[in-house]
């Protein structure tokens, strides 16, 4: 397979690299070792010249799936349900004999790794298949903290049960992750969930924000969020705080949010039990993009200039802020009057 460079000014082909061996699934900028990476049946190391400078061995079951880069010249690589740790290793000398070494496995995972993140520059998270969050330390790898599938913080509900009650296994997957440094943004199946890392634990989510299963996610300004989803829509969310007056009605599982919980009928015991005052949060819908007619892949964000999004129908769509727009056209139009001294 073949791997094309474009020019970000123009939008043209400068190179095609086809030193592949199957599929590319991911690549990975390291600005400050000027490197870059690319994942697919093996991990490979270029420089900005698009030279080839190492490679690793075949992974013959499953290839690389995504790729993060941590401290001390380190790479996290999803492999099947496994992430394995890299290390670079710089020439000694004045030449380009760049190698790469592997250092670790991570197996806690019981499925496919979904999304490897970043979430600040102590920790790193990645996400499953089957619905589970691990936190991790960028610089021993060990495990701070985990939220497994959420049929395991629902004691007393038999797991066949839960399952039957599930559209698919897709409902529970973790299809994407993205992180401000303190809170951690899960696209689950159709649903929404923020994970308060501090806290261990979620603090709100929208169990079915979507129609059909998300693709991606991302943090905006302001406590806002967007989405996107096979369903074609993109929205647009405001995470709001609310205090909730007892700790323990607050789900501790990660999925228990999903409604398989406490009854009604323990809420007003638990209140008598506990008068901790917890802050909670929901999220509210706030903006519905419509104007895609099939699965909306991804999105860029880009500050003031707006949001551009693709999709499978083979539109590339280019969103503004109608408010802001607004205010920009009256104040071009009374620079104009003013200019012209009037009407």
């Amino acid at each position: 397979d073949a791997l094309p460079i474009w020019n970000c000014d123009n939008g043209t082909q400068v190179e095609k690299i086809s030193d592949f061996y199957a599929t590319v699934k991911c690549l990975a900028v390291l600005q400050r070792l000027d490197l870059w990476l690319s994942g697919g049946s093996e991990l490979k190391v270029w420089n900005m010249k698009l030279e080839l400078l190492c490679e690793t061995n075949h992974f013959p079951d499953a290839g690389i799936s995504a790729l993060i880069e941590l401290p001390k010249n380190c790479i996290a690589a999803a492999v099947g349900k496994d992430l394995v740790i890299f290390r670079l290793i710089a020439p000694i000398d004045d030449s380009e004999n760049w190698d790469v070494h592997k250092v670790k496995y991570l197996t806690d995972h019981q499925d496919n790794i979904r999304s490897l993140i970043n979430v600040n520059d102590l920790h790193f998270a990645s996400g499953s298949h089957v619905g589970e969050l691990i936190v991790w330390d960028s610089l021993d790898w060990t495990k701070q903290a985990s939220e497994c599938r959420f049929w395991n913080s629902s004691p007393g509900q038999d797991t066949q049960q839960i399952f039957r009650g599930l559209h698919s296994q897709n409902d529970i997957s973790i299809q994407h992750l993205a992180s401000d440094g303190e809170w951690i943004f899960a696209a689950v199946g159709r649903g929404i969930y923020i994970y308060n890392l501090q806290m261990k634990r979620v603090i709100a989510c929208r169990r079915l924000a979507h129609d059909s299963n998300l693709l991606h996610i991302a943090k905006l300004p302001n406590r806002h969020l967007i989405s996107c989803s096979e369903d074609g829509s993109v929205r647009v969310w405001e995470f709001q705080e609310k205090l909730q007056l007892t700790a323990e009605s607050v789900p501790a599982g990660f999925f228990s949010m999903w409604g398989f919980g406490r009854t009604g009928k323990q809420g007003s015991h638990m209140t008598k039990k506990s008068q901790e005052a917890v802050l909670l949060g929901s999220l509210e819908l706030i903006g519905d993009l419509i104007g895609h007619s099939s699965a909306v892949q991804m999105f860029l964000y880009f500050n003031e200039q707006g949001l551009v999004t693709c999709s499978a129908d083979h539109l590339i769509i280019l969103w503004k802020l109608g408010e802001r727009e607004s205010r920009l056209r009256s104040s071009m139009l009374f620079e104009k009057l003013e200019k012209n001294g009037g009407l």
